[in-house]
């Protein structure tokens, strides 16, 4: 027979024991809405990019949802893609057969990775290319200005990096940022997926922020 000072004690510590599982199951609950919640926004990231279209204000809760990157997360090539959201620039990188960006270093980075009409790529230098006309002036877009950019290709080249990798607060986020030389735009970043990023591209002298995603080439 269990003494009765002994009987009680057994029966306090298995209390304690059922208290302590049902809180680390509780425990277990409450993380689970967190995983969901960032897969998905991971995947309605995804569908985004796939469509290559969103409203403004659906992109944006997206890029504000999703993680942040480091500057060694972002080191390589990347293949880029637009996403339109009715904003001035929605088509205009992409009929000139904009590649991606490459970034080798921290301190060493090809924002602007273009293609021939062999497919082979070239880098063109940002100061060079008419960001602010890009702004108001919708005719170049048309589908001839291809063939004048890569005429004239020679002029807007360079094999000099253009821009740097640093860490920079957006939206209340401290995430890696692409910073142009010579030109006031900020790229940052947030991540999708290991191969995947979102950029909001912030140019001074725009109202609204132009959305892009890249994905790593393996390159």
């Amino acid at each position: 027979m269990v003494p009765f000072g002994q009987g009680m004690a057994v029966a306090v510590k298995t209390s304690q024991k059922k208290s302590a599982t049902r809180s680390g199951a509780k425990a277990v609950q409450r993380e689970q809405p967190k995983k969901t919640g960032s897969s998905a926004i991971a995947r309605q990231a995804k569908d985004v990019i796939m469509a290559g279209q969103s409203t403004p204000a659906e992109a944006l809760r997206i890029f504000d949802a999703l993680p942040i990157v480091d500057l060694d997360f972002m080191i390589g090539r990347w293949q880029g893609s637009g996403i339109h959201t009715d904003h001035p620039m929605d088509g205009l990188l992409e009929n000139y057969a904009w590649f991606g960006k490459e970034f080798i270093d921290a301190d060493h980075v090809h924002p602007l990775l273009f293609t021939n009409a062999s497919g082979s790529l070239f880098i063109v230098n940002p100061a060079r290319m008419p960001m602010g006309l890009a702004l108001t002036q919708q005719w170049l877009k048309r589908p001839f200005m291809r063939g004048l950019f890569r005429l004239f290709r020679f002029l807007l080249t360079t094999a000099q990096t253009k821009a740097r990798l640093r860490m920079t607060e957006l939206r209340g986020k401290v995430s890696a940022t692409m910073c142009y030389d010579d030109l006031p735009i900020h790229d940052c970043f947030r991540r999708v997926d290991p191969n995947t990023v979102l950029g909001y591209m912030d140019f001074k002298h725009m109202d609204a922020p132009f959305f892009f995603a890249l994905r790593r080439t393996g390159d």
